[in-house]
């Protein structure tokens, strides 16, 4: 047997350094989770109703484990299709071995720790073990949506949220006195789905409805969609999020507007070209909507969605065939934030760049519309997706550091579906940590300042967010 000097997620794992453990220990650990941007389901946490098995909890919905399968040989049955419960998670449970290195292998024990007890290394030999040790568990009144929010010491979710949606589930959560603050997130991305003109009249359809707006023409979507806003904010929205392949700014009148919006009414489809222009319009009213409200936002860039068309057909969208994108889009991006804030309507701003060669031209950008108005106005988020393991969150945090001001960084989100993903802020947190923990350790941070240090992790891990979002 080969020795070694570390235990596999023993107490300090990820931690290299005593100033690291120091950090994570007395300062990050105890830090509630706010989970400023998520993909939950308000009406399972409305309803608060137990899992059906430890499948549904695990695997419904999540595309990192599914593009695991895939790539381990297994059969679309036994991820997306009616195979039974058991049979699925024996499936995954088969798969894990062959993650090492891979974010998922880390996380699948961090949950099976920190949810259920279990310290076991999961494993096609002990699956069905496992499998029914869990669903024991799952039995526990404590182990519904609202219970494992409880136990990951989760004080606020903001989800992700159509103008469309009616926010009656926010709506129950809030009558219901559960102390977890969920709250909605403006996410109007399908009104700028001008691409495909039959699917798009489908929307203004039922944004029509919700309204009570009739849209003929680009005046009037804005009069939907303002209409919409307001309805948000009147339900607590306070955030918005806007996800866009590559960054766009392109000129366009607002004659020019109606006469596009005109043709994408009439069933024409656009030229790339013209539909950036209409959808740039459409974006920046967006955005200065935001600004007009007091609300931080969120731009998401980089992704080519479902580029295996045949699996998005036959599976839809969000089924793990989206991948990241190369564009360039620093100029874009330069031109849109500085219209925002030449005009005085430049939110708190989030950008999260899926292709990380970006990295570094984001960390730069956003010391351009800093603006002293409030600490770190303008931010890098966090290693997204593609990013949201070591070296993802590590090249983030180092290109920030480098360009900006970390201390100053809002931290960590799941950008999940599932109520196990909580985790990951752990995970997180102990890559922060070390980080901070090595540079004091080769003297580039004085060890006399451990204590400046370990505030500052507090706030990267929660006062920063609760502060900027103003929960």
């Amino acid at each position: 047997m080969v020795e070694t000097s570390r235990t596999f997620m023993g107490d300090d794992f990820l931690l290299d350094t005593p100033a690291a453990s120091y950090l994570y220990h007395n300062h990050a650990a105890k830090m509630p989770v706010i989970d400023y941007h998520c993909h939950l389901s308000p009406q399972m946490i409305a309803e608060n109703k137990p899992f059906a098995s430890i499948t549904e909890l695990w695997l419904g919905g999540d595309h990192y484990k599914w593009r695991a399968m895939r790539a381990n040989g297994v059969d679309e049955r036994y991820i997306t299709g009616d195979a039974p419960a058991d049979e699925k998670f024996i499936k995954w449970a088969e798969t894990v071995p062959y993650t090492f290195r891979n974010p998922l292998y880390h996380w699948t024990h961090l949950e099976l720790r920190t949810a259920f007890g279990i310290s076991d290394i999961l494993n096609g030999d002990n699956a069905r073990e496992i499998y029914e040790r869990c669903n024991s568990k799952l039995a526990d009144p404590q182990m519904t949506p609202r219970g494992l929010m409880r136990r990951y010491n989760v004080e606020a979710v903001c989800t992700t949220d159509d103008p469309v949606d009616s926010l009656e589930y926010h709506k129950a959560i809030a009558d219901s006195g559960f102390e977890v603050r969920v709250l909605p997130t403006w996410r109007p991305d399908k009104a700028l789905a001008v691409d495909d003109p039959e699917a798009y009249a489908g929307y203004l359809k039922r944004l029509s409805e919700v309204s009570g707006v009739e849209i003929s023409g680009f005046d009037t979507l804005m009069d939907a969609l303002r209409v919409r806003h307001d309805f948000f904010h009147e339900s607590g929205c306070r955030l918005a999020d806007h996800g866009l392949g590559k960054v766009i700014c392109s000129e366009c009148s607002r004659p020019e507007a109606e006469n596009l919006f005109a043709k994408v009414l009439s069933g024409e489809r656009l030229s790339s070209e013209n539909a950036d222009r209409l959808k740039s319009a459409i974006l920046i009213e967006l955005l200065e909507m935001n600004a007009g409200k007091g609300w931080a936002q969120q731009i998401h860039f980089g992704p080519l969605r479902n580029v295996n068309s045949r699996a998005a057909r036959d599976l839809g969208p969000d089924t793990g065939f989206d991948t990241i994108g190369d564009f360039s889009g620093a100029e874009a991006m330069a031109s849109l934030l500085d219209r925002l804030d030449r005009d005085g309507k430049l939110a708190k701003t989030i950008l999260y760049n899926l292709n990380p060669s970006d990295n570094v031209w984001v960390a730069a950008m956003i010391a351009n519309f800093q603006d002293g108005s409030c600490p770190g106005k303008i931010q890098m988020g966090s290693g997204w997706w593609f990013n949201d393991q070591i070296k993802g969150m590590e090249d983030q945090m180092d290109a920030l550091s480098t360009q900006g001001l970390l201390s100053r960084f809002v931290g960590m989100l799941t950008d999940s579906r599932s109520f196990l993903s909580y985790p990951r802020h752990e995970y997180f947190r102990r890559v922060l940590c070390n980080l901070l923990g090595s540079d004091i350790d080769r003297g580039l941070i004085p060890v006399s300042e451990l204590e400046r240090v370990g505030r500052m992790v507090e706030d990267i891990c929660y006062y920063n967010a609760k502060r900027y979002f103003n929960f």
